[in-house]
């Protein structure tokens, strides 16, 4: 391997393996470190016990919280990152994400340019995941060239169902745009998706998209098992000179002509803060955001849930507005079918035959709320720890998102809806860690997330997103890389 490439990305997530397949046809020389290694590809990986009861797939690494107790924050380190295991929900921020909004909880921020800057990214972004969708059957869907890629993924017949007793309710379910070739999926095995890690078998995440584009190019090498230890500059402070990780025991030092950081919002930023760069805002780890989310079960005993991946469709009738002009509550979607497996394992004291029964007669939903930015809500690094002091916020608004579904759901003929808020331990979409601006003195990177301290410094993952919004923001974080390749493509005179 050549120590002296053009281009390390430090992360095989969304973000990097974005970068990578963006930059790839550039012939710049391109080393990919990971500090996982690439899931298997058998059986137990779609074994519901080993994902949700063993947790088979998580890291054992333990952070601390903002009361300085240890707790496990259930990310996964594997080639691909969390996209293995995520929804394959690929949403657009709203237009009206970009510019400031008032929520119940205070101001969410404007972004330093607006949607139509990132539109043709997300464009980009939407035919490298092989996007599956219908830009016409949400009312807020911001404004697209054409259609998605590929038609969307069928509603099966008991969530065709649902999807019409909600509209005799009086809401308007729109048709999520998946990452998901169904046909394929399915040939694998009789699952959803949502959760389960793919097997490069259907599922348009990190690995089977931007890694698989990246790598097919003989420029773009793939190290895996590879925790980086150590970025230093030059002499003058201005530029990255060195990256070193551990390997097998060996210390392996590269010299880039750039280096971008895609670990994750948590790992991006510590690793910034041990090594000192990139902070003379003193933001690098502030403005820590993870969606405020709750899962939800509609039971109605004479409703046959057969279905076998169920996420097909979303509500956004409460996104700008709470329906009646005032602030903004999030967005509601169908989870993942929750098998009894699934449910015995986040329930353990219901009978099996309990968790079949209520599995059958349900439906899932996931209700998302964002969460604000907040300069104390933060990644710390205490000598080897990390410390995660994360200050919810706009929580009234969720509460108020996740009362509103359960009361529609009920007129839909749900007698019974019941809710639980996620935790710390469950990532929710965590990001905002090193957040783009046009200010330096109040952001840590420029609109091209590039460092406003190190000029061959970028930082491609949602560690640079300025605000969650109420949507997955996987296709965000990929636009993003995307306009970042972008700006470096020019300096690598590509």
């Amino acid at each position: 391997m050549n120590r002296s490439p053009d281009v390390v990305i430090i992360g095989s997530g969304m973000g990097g393996a974005t970068l990578a397949a963006a930059l790839a046809p550039t012939g710049a020389e391109i080393v990919i470190l990971e500090r996982g290694e690439q899931i298997p590809d058998d059986a137990p990986a779609r074994d519901p016990d080993r994902i949700y009861k063993n947790s088979a797939f998580r890291s054992d690494e333990t952070w601390l919280d903002g009361q300085g107790k240890r707790f496990s924050p259930g990310n996964y380190y594997n080639v691909g990152g969390n996209s293995k295991f995520y929804g394959a929900v690929l949403l657009r921020y709203r237009r009206q994400d970009f510019q400031a909004m008032e929520h119940e909880g205070g101001i969410s921020p404007a972004w330093p340019f607006p949607y139509e800057t990132l539109a043709p990214y997300y464009a980009a972004a939407e035919t490298l995941y092989q996007v599956r969708g219908d830009v016409t059957s949400d009312a807020t869907e911001p404004t697209h060239d054409g259609p998605y890629p590929f038609p969307p993924v069928p509603d099966e017949p008991a969530i065709a169902a649902v999807r019409e007793r909600l509209v005799k309710a009086g809401v308007r379910p729109f048709t999520l745009p998946l990452g998901v070739d169904i046909d394929t999926w399915l040939s694998h095995g009789a699952d959803g998706w949502d959760g389960y890690p793919d097997i490069r078998s259907g599922k348009m995440d990190a690995e089977t998209c931007g890694l698989a584009a990246a790598l097919s190019h003989d420029n773009v090498m793939l190290v895996t098992g590879a925790r980086v230890t150590g970025l230093e500059t030059e002499a003058g402070g201005r530029r990255i000179a060195r990256v070193s990780y551990d390997k097998d025991g060996e210390t392996v030092t590269l010299t880039p002509r750039f280096v971008a950081l895609a670990a994750g919002a948590v790992q991006s930023a510590a690793l910034l803060l041990r090594n000192g760069l990139a902070n003379s805002s003193d933001q690098v780890g502030r403005n820590f955001m993870n969606h405020n989310a709750s899962a939800l079960i509609a039971y109605d005993p004479r409703f046959v849930n057969d279905s076998t991946y169920q996420k097909t469709f979303g509500i956004n009738d409460w996104y700008l507005s709470d329906g009646h002009n005032g602030s903004p509550l999030g967005n509601v979607q169908l989870l993942g079918r929750v098998v009894p497996k699934i449910l015995k394992a986040n329930v353990p004291s219901l009978p099996m035959a309990a968790c079949r029964h209520i599995s059958r007669h349900a439906v899932d939903l996931y209700a998302i709320s964002e969460d604000l930015p907040d300069p104390e809500s933060r990644v710390v690094v205490k000598g080897d720890d990390i410390q995660l002091i994360w200050r919810r916020s706009n929580m009234v608004a969720h509460h108020r998102l996740v009362e509103k579904t359960k009361k529609t759901l009920k007129a839909a003929g749900f007698p019974i809806v019941l809710s639980r808020l996620f935790d710390g331990r469950v990532p929710s979409h965590q990001c905002g860690t090193a957040r783009i601006g046009s200010d330096p003195k109040t952001a840590v990177l420029d609109p091209d997330c590039r460092s406003f301290d190190h000029d061959n410094l970028f930082v491609a993952d949602a560690s640079a997103l300025p605000t969650s919004a109420a949507v997955n923001p996987a296709l965000t974080v990929a636009a993003l890389a995307m306009k970042a390749a972008d700006a470096m493509r020019k300096e690598l005179g590509a």
